[in-house]
């Protein structure tokens, strides 16, 4: 097999395999899916999930492209005795004298970093005294189905008016991908869950007066005329401790990170010879 078809291959069954498991094998070299995703959040800052999920693909398949050459052209290299040359040792000393320093801080502010512990009794306070911070917004999850006039809007609700549970949701997807003109169309007219006020006024006091499992009368918007199917709906909560006690102990840690810093610095001046 090639390696257009390998990369191919590796591709369609990427979304399905673990982080760890090899995508494709170079010369003996094998590059994972790990290494695809460390490229991509390197990358991106960090940000690879805000990508919108129709892009997320092709940038995999740019990535694997990528990482695939590298392997190619250094392998390359070596087998011209790149490695051993005169130009690349200086270059690599350079570099490793650059990185050396950078690298054993971010180490350094690591291990300091563990050594801080936060108690139970710290976590519990800061859960009871800022609750705020931990509350969901009451939401819903809808489905629907956008046209541009009433009659269209009313003869989909006629034939869906005298189904009910799973086939009456089967049936309202079917008729959202044929014939939804909205974004959210070749989804089954999915929109996800969302609160309270993130959609137009219309549409959004329809939906929260609704119950689960009930489409809409026509629901007119500037984007023209909704069916609304209700798929789930989420009351206001608060999050519980044990939901969020890792959240609390990381933002307290750095918290106290801090301080301590600050107080390892000072004591590092005073100890040093700083002319």
């Amino acid at each position: 097999m090639n390696i257009t078809k390998k990369l191919f291959a590796s591709l369609i069954i990427a979304s399905s395999i673990a982080s760890a498991q090899t995508l494709v094998t170079v010369n003996g070299v094998k590059i994972s899916q790990k290494d695809v995703d460390t490229e991509l959040m390197n990358a991106t800052q960090g940000r690879f999930n805000q990508v919108p999920a129709d892009k997320q693909a092709e940038f995999r398949k740019q990535v694997l492209k990528q990482l695939i050459t590298k392997e190619l052209i250094f392998a390359d290299a070596k087998k011209k005795g790149v490695l051993k040359s005169k130009e690349f040792k200086e270059q690599f000393a350079k570099i490793k004298k650059r990185i050396e320093k950078d690298l054993a801080i971010q180490v350094w502010q690591k291990q300091e970093l563990d050594k801080i512990k936060i108690s139970d009794k710290e976590l519990r306070n800061y859960y009871n005294k800022n609750k705020g911070e931990f509350e969901e917004k009451e939401s819903v999850h809808a489905r629907h189905i956008l046209v541009k006039t009433l009659d269209e809007a009313n003869s989909i609700i006629g034939e869906l008016k005298s189904l009910k549970g799973e086939k009456l949701k089967a049936k309202f997807i079917e008729l959202a991908k044929s014939k939804s003109t909205g974004p959210s169309g070749p989804k089954g007219g999915d929109l996800g869950y969302f609160a309270r006020g993130q959609m137009v006024p219309a549409f959004n006091d329809k939906v929260f007066s609704m119950s689960v499992g009930d489409i809409s009368g026509p629901v007119k918007t500037q984007f023209g005329y909704h069916v609304i199917y209700l798929e789930d709906k989420k009351a206001k909560k608060t999050r519980s401790f044990d939901e969020v006690k890792s959240f609390i102990e990381q933002r307290l840690k750095l918290e106290k990170f801090k301080t301590v810093m600050k107080n390892k610095i000072k004591a590092l001046q005073d100890k040093a010879v700083i002319k």
